[in-house]
């Protein structure tokens, strides 16, 4: 998949939460933006590219805006990646990342995932109770790693503004993956914890994300993707 224009692009996923083991699968996010021209025609260009083999997702800078505004958990992660796990770097991606603070609201944030977590908990249940195939835990195993990881995450960005990507105890991880593939009911208490959690604890978010600052960097991207220069 060749997409132009590309402004930020970097390794998420397990990779980059330090939960990856052999065989797990390198996933990549980023944003491009497209030429300016091409917005004002009948029909409009598309706002993202998914590919597979490499895993890779790619959202135009407009639709990116709009997830992240939102509180979208796996958007976010691309402006809070660790410095080594950029592949892409422009001076308009260097703006974006330095946006990322003021694209964050309290109850966006709180709701976004929560709201991710409870879905990989209703996921996990799907799986049974545990004495299906191996593939089946090992799927269950995932989906509950990632509703820990999305109830830490989403608490950490609550209360401090701040969003670590790479885990602290892995391990940690995969013991409860392990645990909830064996029976997926145990994983409700964590879930329940952190929804107390946020009820309880003031954030350190504003109220509302500043999407002032995300239409004035959406603009200087559209003027300098504007015109021959850009083609």
């Amino acid at each position: 998949m060749t997409v132009e224009n590309v402004l930020l692009s970097g390794v998420v996923g397990s990779t980059a939460y330090g939960l990856a083991h052999a065989g797990s699968d390198v996933d990549r996010l980023g944003v491009f933006a497209a030429p300016t021209e091409e917005l004002h025609g009948l029909r409009a260009p598309k706002e993202s590219h998914v590919s597979t083999a490499p895993d890779r997702t790619l959202h135009e800078a407009a639709k990116w805006c709009r997830l992240a505004l939102g509180g979208n958990p796996t958007v976010m992660e691309l402006v809070w990646l660790p410095a080594d796990l950029y592949e892409v770097r422009t001076p308009l991606g260097e703006e974006l990342i330095g946006l990322r603070s003021s694209l964050l609201g309290a109850d966006r944030v709180r709701d976004a995932y929560l709201g991710y977590a409870a879905q990989q908990f209703r996921k996990l249940l799907s799986r049974g109770d545990g004495t299906f195939s191996a593939a089946t835990r090992k799927r269950t195993a995932k989906h509950a790693r990632h509703l820990k990881r999305l109830c830490h995450q989403g608490y950490e960005l609550y209360t401090t503004g701040r969003l670590t990507i790479r885990v602290d105890d892995p391990d940690s991880y995969h013991r409860f993956g392990d645990q909830v593939a064996a029976d997926p009911e145990s994983a409700r208490s964590l879930l329940r914890h952190y929804e107390s959690a946020f009820a309880e604890t003031r954030s350190a978010l504003p109220e509302r994300p500043d999407e002032r600052s995300a239409e004035a960097w959406l603009r200087r991207v559209r003027r300098h993707f504007y015109g021959p220069a850009a083609n």
